[in-house]
């Protein structure tokens, strides 16, 4: 095997390469002949002297061509000087061949900007809608969608809007006005809102608390099966393994019944203490400062 041939710097996007050292008698069929196997070959110039340009359809074509160099080629059986010559084939730079490149490394850029440009537009969130210029007739239709529960957080925005842009004046100070207090309606909404999800919450708190309490005795009833199980009587009758098998499993469903009590404790804590609270609440004194404090 032939050591790979030593050769110029590549250049960008060459498909083209030279070849010298051909026999002074080679046709441009005999080079089209020897060369087309490393691929499909678009143009040969030869030249008066002996050597040519090859441009190959594709640039991996290139490197197979190169493997060539070094080989001698002679036609036929010939022993004529003209009919043989040792090939020397190097990459070759070609006006063509740059262009193509240039072309294509365009095309990549572009592609990589349109879909860099894709992600972000994925990413980005939504832009919010325009929100339309004030009149009388769209301050009507605003009116309304202040009272839907469904449209309120839409409408206040463009409430907020028209405000900040200057839209209340003389004339329309009575219609904004009435927009301001459907606002302030709506605060009553979302306190009922509010006591209607703290009820839910409550519920499933009671809902937990029955449950962690139902489980709690059946781990006690489980824990007694144990306990009595190691009393002498019974105890005697295991053997080893079913003694060490059975002392394992009432650890561990001790361990769970201290740690399901403790829980279950810790929840009636929480509740003996808001009920503390809530009977702070109604001290006489405390309404008291508060009524000071509220005339100051």
């Amino acid at each position: 095997d032939l050591p790979p041939p030593s050769t110029r710097e590549r250049p960008p996007g060459c498909k083209t390469v030279f070849v010298g050292g051909l026999p002074e008698n080679a046709t441009e069929e005999i080079i089209q002949e020897v060369f087309e196997q490393c691929g499909d070959i678009t143009a040969i110039r030869k030249s008066k002297k002996n050597f040519c340009h090859i441009r190959f359809a594709e640039e991996f074509m290139v490197d197979k061509a190169i493997y060539l160099s070094g080989y001698r080629m002679r036609l036929g059986s010939s022993t004529d000087k003209k009919d043989s010559g040792r090939l020397h084939v190097d990459f070759a730079q070609a006006r063509d061949d740059f262009y193509e490149w240039e072309c294509k490394q365009r095309m990549l850029a572009r592609e990589e900007r349109h879909r860099r440009k894709m992600e972000e537009d994925r990413l980005r969130p939504p832009s919010p809608p325009a929100i339309m210029h004030y009149s009388e007739h769209e301050a009507a239709l605003l009116a309304e969608k202040l009272k839907d529960d469904s449209k309120f957080s839409e409408a206040i925005t463009v409430l907020l809007t028209w405000i900040e842009r200057g839209e209340v004046n003389r004339r329309s100070a009575n219609q904004f006005y009435s927009m301001v207090q459907s606002a302030n309606s709506h605060v009553r909404r979302l306190m009922n809102e509010k006591a209607a999800h703290e009820q839910e919450m409550e519920q499933a708190k009671e809902s937990f608390k029955n449950a962690l309490t139902g489980i709690l005795t059946q781990f006690e009833q489980i824990v007694a099966v144990f306990n009595a199980s190691t009393r002498q009587k019974a105890w005697d009758h295991f053997s080893k393994a079913q003694r060490k098998n059975i002392d394992i499993w009432r650890k561990h469903s001790e361990e769970l019944r201290n740690a399901h009590s403790e829980q279950l404790m810790g929840i009636r804590r929480e509740e003996e203490m808001e009920m503390s609270d809530d009977d702070s609440g109604d001290n006489p004194s405390k309404k008291l400062r508060v009524d000071d404090s509220g005339k100051a």
